[in-house]
């Protein structure tokens, strides 16, 4: 409904380290693929981007179609050719810095991005290929408008798991025995809204998870491990962080204690969750996305093109446009 439902004290006190100081937007992106033996379905790119500041809880997304089995985000910025208007920029990233002034009133300057989905032999072909996309969709706002980004892979599916020294030691373990995920502490109240009804909003107070950053990690690049939530059942797989690109200059404890402060403000519970919610959510957008795509291509070959649109070279069928009022709001969720 437009509505937020856990902000963090620390964003409300404007204490977030380089984010907080300057008008900041963060990014999530993701691509699912269809499943094994769908040999014509698209991918679906989602974008999702914050657009309140300080704060960083309200995320609105955009979902378009791809070429099969295609990772690289197409939509991100993008141009054709209008036969009134000229040339003509556009894309998922300037439509959602278009909407964060919009809705803040700023102009950001510190893009933060969350690509979720990648793997390791992927990592610089989508670093170059979609920073690239940034650059361009930021310069077609205004000729001299490079805000400084920050780059980061986030990776669940991986074989790492850790353990407490000593697992009898209850301080050091949560109930089920894995690694303590943080302490959060939760301060409700009620407040009533312009629908004649209330809701509740949670300040969250929250420390450092479980974060290794060393000996298992890379001896030169920019990674980490990030346990920021409390396993229910079986062990917790903690998520892992590669920083591909930062010119914002984040210390290692400035990036690890945002991307855990982040997981606390998660829409759809009052716990933190595995992975940051900005990649999260956008994989929860490209999964909703398959659900509107029409109906599968007739069997007839001379109709096999009805439903296709020529994308980059190839043909891929389009996903109905979300209406301008579902853009502002979290509808993924």
């Amino acid at each position: 409904m437009g509505g937020r439902n856990t902000v963090l004290l620390d964003a409300l006190c404007w204490k977030i380290p380089l984010v907080s100081d300057t008008p900041t937007i963060i990014f999530g992106a993701d691509v699912t693929h269809p499943e094994t033996g769908e040999d014509t379905s698209p991918s679906i790119a989602a974008v999702v981007a914050s657009q309140d500041w300080p704060e960083v809880t309200k995320y609105a997304g955009l979902v378009s179609a791809q070429a099969h089995r295609q990772e690289l985000i197409q939509d991100l910025f993008k141009t054709w050719h209008d036969p009134q208007r000229g040339t003509v920029t556009g894309g998922m990233i300037r439509e959602l810095l278009i909407s964060f002034r919009k809705a803040t009133g700023q102009k950001p300057l510190r893009i933060i991005f969350y690509r979720d989905g990648v793997s390791e032999g992927q990592f610089y072909q989508v670093l170059l290929y979609e920073l690239d996309a940034i650059r361009k969709a930021c310069a077609s706002l205004e000729p001299n408008y490079q805000p400084r980004v920050t780059f980061v892979i986030v990776q669940k599916r991986h074989h790492t798991r850790l353990y407490a020294n000593n697992h009898k030691d209850r301080s050091s373990t949560d109930k089920s025995g894995n690694i303590l995920p943080g302490i959060n502490c939760f301060n409700s109240f009620a407040r009533s809204i312009t629908f004649s009804s209330h809701y509740i909003k949670h300040l969250c107070v929250s420390f450092a998870g479980t974060v290794v950053d060393s000996k298992i990690c890379h001896p030169t690049e920019f990674d980490f491990y990030l346990c920021s939530h409390a396993g229910i059942q079986g062990t917790s797989r903690p998520a892992h962080y590669h920083v591909l690109w930062d010119e914002n200059n984040f210390s290692a404890d400035e990036i690890q204690s945002l991307t855990n402060n982040l997981c606390y403000t998660y829409a759809r519970c009052t716990r933190s969750v595995s992975i940051v919610p900005p990649a999260y959510y956008a994989h929860l957008a490209a999964y909703r996305a398959r659900f509107y795509m029409g109906p599968e291509v007739p069997e007839n070959p001379k109709k096999r093109n009805t439903h296709f649109s020529s994308n980059n070279g190839s043909c891929v069928r389009e996903l109905p446009a979300l209406k301008e009022n579902v853009k502002k709001v979290m509808f993924y969720c």
